[in-house]
């Protein structure tokens, strides 16, 4: 008994991002219409089919620099068929997408290129548009899921400091990650 009170004691509390992925990719193995509606999020064209699922998770819609990086992560989620949450982060992730390594074994220029355009990024709306196209490629070349958690804290974040997450995600892609969202989604 005094072992199960232990363990549930060290279970650290989830915050709202790490609740709002889980409960995506558990509804979204069960439900297929609820799915499909997001598959469509990170349309600008197609969004708004996913607002009662938004809204059912109190994502506040009015606020773009909340509604924006829900919809992109759930849409990914969705597209991906995730069945959990992942560790891989995302700077790590657009290196490990390209199979044109340097000279000295880094990240090719593809990678790079791919890298600077999201790092000019100037605020969460052009963030959640260049990601699109980048869920699609790491889906398509890397098996290892994304820390969805982690990359949804993130681009919450991205509004109020983006120069710390652009930091963050080219830590990430060099190799020299600091696990400091990783901390904060668990």
């Amino acid at each position: 008994m005094t072992n199960i009170l232990t363990a549930e004691m060290n279970v650290k509390p989830q915050n709202k991002a790490s609740r709002f992925v889980g409960g995506v990719i558990s509804r979204c193995q069960q439900d297929k219409g609820f799915a499909a509606r997001l598959r469509r999020a990170d349309n600008p064209s197609t969004e708004y089919q996913s607002w009662e699922l938004l809204a059912a998770f109190n994502i506040d819609l009015e606020k773009d620099y909340e509604r924006l990086p829900y919809a992109a992560i759930g849409a990914a989620i969705a597209k991906s068929k995730a069945t959990n949450n992942g560790r891989l982060k995302l700077g790590q992730a657009i290196a490990s997408s390209y199979n044109d390594k340097g000279t000295n074994g880094d990240a090719g220029d593809q990678a790079k290129a791919r890298l600077r355009r999201l790092l000019a990024c100037g605020d969460t709306g052009e963030v959640c548009r260049i990601l699109r196209p980048l869920f699609a490629l790491i889906n398509s070349k890397i098996a290892q899921p994304l820390d969805y958690a982690r990359l949804l804290n993130q681009l919450l974040s991205f509004n109020w400091n983006p120069e710390r997450v652009k930091a963050q995600w080219a830590q990430e892609f060099y190799g020299n990650s600091v696990d400091e969202f990783a901390k904060e989604s668990v």
